[in-house]
């Protein structure tokens, strides 16, 4: 059954994250390992009593937004966020009609050879559609790297990442309303919205405001890493013109500078490590 699988699912990966991933509070007395029922209940946004019935195998029929909530407290990856949503009985949004799936082979080229910083390729809906090695070592702190705008409000540890946090909230809401403005009735715009607006007050509320203004595309922004401290790196932004609604952003660090250093050592130790996942996943 649905029920008894999705239940077993999660009770097992709730287990395998530490609350310090997600930028709660570890100290105090834990009967069982991992989170706390209530603690994956806040972070996907879903009532703690839902949550347990899930658990319990009493609730048969989640929402596609449940479960995307449920894939981001819980720290999957690609496949087994896939998973999740197979035994939930649910499609990912991934699959919404009119969001690009892949990127053209000449811009991941450039991606991972042609550029000396972390760089994403974003769709005007702020989702991550590529990603080099060093972004995703830098975003490692956020969980899966899917959609800027998500990270950023719905993830805890975005708090601490983004440094201040309101400069990365008001550029997500800024990106956003542009969106909204060319294709206000795009699938995927209208869902993100929605999910947003429901699981961040925050987010409901500067979406609305008049004070948050556009921000300049280039800028420095800073970065509190758990595993190199603080990065401070400028960001540009480039429309790539034979790829009309997608852009390239780039992270750049002053040569020779700690963030210069900071950033190297951390494309070091994921480099390692992705390339021992790759290997792995051979054997």
């Amino acid at each position: 059954m649905i029920s008894t699988a999705l239940a077993g699912f999660l009770r097992v990966r709730r287990a395998q994250v530490r609350p310090d991933e997600l930028g709660l509070p570890s100290a105090g007395s834990r009967r069982v390992p991992g989170l706390r029922r209530e603690e994956v209940a806040a972070v996907a946004g879903i009532n703690a009593d839902y949550y347990a019935r899930l658990e319990q195998g009493r609730e048969r029929n989640p929402s596609v937004q449940v479960v995307e909530g449920l894939a981001r407290a819980l720290l999957l990856d690609d496949e087994a966020r896939a998973h999740l949503h197979q035994i939930a009985g649910t499609v990912a949004p991934d699959a919404t009609p009119g969001r690009p799936e892949t990127v053209p082979p000449e811009v991941l080229t450039m991606l991972e050879h042609g550029v000396h910083g972390p760089a994403l390729v974003l769709d005007s809906r702020l989702d991550v559609l590529a990603s080099n090695v060093l972004a995703r070592a830098l975003y490692s702190p956020l969980g899966r790297l899917d959609n800027l705008a998500l990270m950023t409000f719905l993830v805890p540890a975005a708090r601490e990442f983004h440094q201040p946090w309101e400069r990365a909230a008001h550029a997500a809401v800024v990106g956003l309303r542009r969106a909204c403005v060319a294709d206000a009735e795009h699938a995927r715009l209208t869902e993100l919205m929605a999910t947003l607006t429901h699981r961040s007050r925050e987010f409901a509320e500067l979406v609305s405001s008049r004070r948050v203004q556009a921000t300049a595309l280039g800028g420095a922004d800073r970065f509190r890493h758990p595993e190199v401290g603080e990065l401070t790196l400028h960001r540009h932004t480039f429309d790539l013109h034979d790829h009309p609604g997608l852009q390239l952003v780039v992270h750049l660090a002053e040569p020779g500078s700690p963030g210069s250093e900071a950033l190297a050592l951390l494309g070091s130790l994921h480099a390692t490590e992705e390339r021992r996942s790759i290997h792995q996943g051979e054997l």
